[in-house]
């Protein structure tokens, strides 16, 4: 196993499951939309300083350019958007567990629509780590959850799922940082217009609620994405996307930390599970084809 990326693996997961409890402070003391436009502005801005300070141009290749327009809407405005807005209504744990079936989307459209091959252990460890978790869902899943606020999750996870497939090509030529700022400010710009017609503003300021605009900007926003593009780079699509199958476990826990909600025996139970699932396909002797 690549211990570098798996290394990488853990961290972005981690980063991008505690977004889900952060969002969950943020939306219920801010509009979803209009706070993760500006988050989407700070982050873009940010990462575009730096990468100019690191000597990157904008002069992209036409694939980077694609990448740039198609993870900005798909993953920024869609993904995040429709989770933002489910988060009213949905609680954090439960929307981390539907993210985390990401990976069966992007093998299932890549095997259909792309011609991608997946070893016969690779497709083992993909279906074993989608049992871990419906095991989670079905313990935590008491019937009461908002559908609507579900649907959003379920809708948002296909467009993480384009997103992710998009990037084939996108870090080639270089500019990774800028691309990542660029993508950034694609989100905040068509989040802004759909928040303008769509939102009602209101805020309650608070210092829990600076705290977690400042982390979710900084931490998930931009070093997660940057480490995502990173890992898809190295190991491909599908494989890196076997890492959101952590969401349910680093989800919970850090919800259960911070919010309050329940931690039970069957979500340690479903982790070990994923984490067998994960092994699995990291293991798999496929080509990294997908990056």
């Amino acid at each position: 196993m690549d211990l570098r990326a798996l290394l990488m693996g853990l961290a972005f997961a981690f980063m991008w499951s505690s977004a889900f409890t952060s969002a969950r402070i943020i939306v219920q003391d801010a509009p979803p939309l209009m706070s993760l436009s500006l988050r989407f502005f700070i982050s873009g801005v940010i990462g575009i300083a730096i990468a100019k300070a690191l000597g990157q141009r904008w002069r992209l290749t036409a694939a980077q350019w694609r990448a740039v327009f198609v993870f900005g809407l798909c993953q920024n405005a869609l993904y995040l958007g429709l989770n933002f807005m489910a988060m009213q209504t949905v609680e954090a744990s439960l929307a981390s567990i539907i993210a985390s079936t990401m990976p069966l989307i992007v093998a299932g459209a890549g095997w259909v629509l792309l011609k991608d091959k997946l070893p016969t252990q690779g497709i083992i460890g993909l279906f074993i780590g989608i049992v871990g978790v419906v095991l989670i869902m079905g313990a935590r899943f008491d019937g009461n959850a908002d559908a609507f606020g579900m649907a959003l999750c379920v809708i948002g996870a296909i467009g993480l799922s384009v997103a992710t497939l998009a990037m084939r090509g996108a870090s080639s030529g270089g500019n990774l940082l800028m691309i990542v700022g660029l993508q950034m400010l694609v989100g905040s710009a068509i989040l802004g217009v759909v928040a303008a017609f769509t939102e009602t503003y209101f805020l309650n300021p608070s210092l829990k609620l600076a705290a977690a605009f400042a982390y979710t900007t900084l931490i998930p926003g931009l070093v997660a994405t940057f480490i995502w593009f990173r890992l898809v780079e190295r190991i491909g699509a599908v494989r890196a996307s076997t890492f959101h199958f952590l969401n349910p476990f680093f989800g919970v826990t850090i919800a259960a930390l911070l919010l309050g909600e329940t931690l039970g025996v069957m979500d340690v139970f479903g982790v070990l599970i994923i984490t067998v699932g994960i092994l699995l396909v990291q293991h798999s002797k496929q080509k990294p084809t997908d990056s």
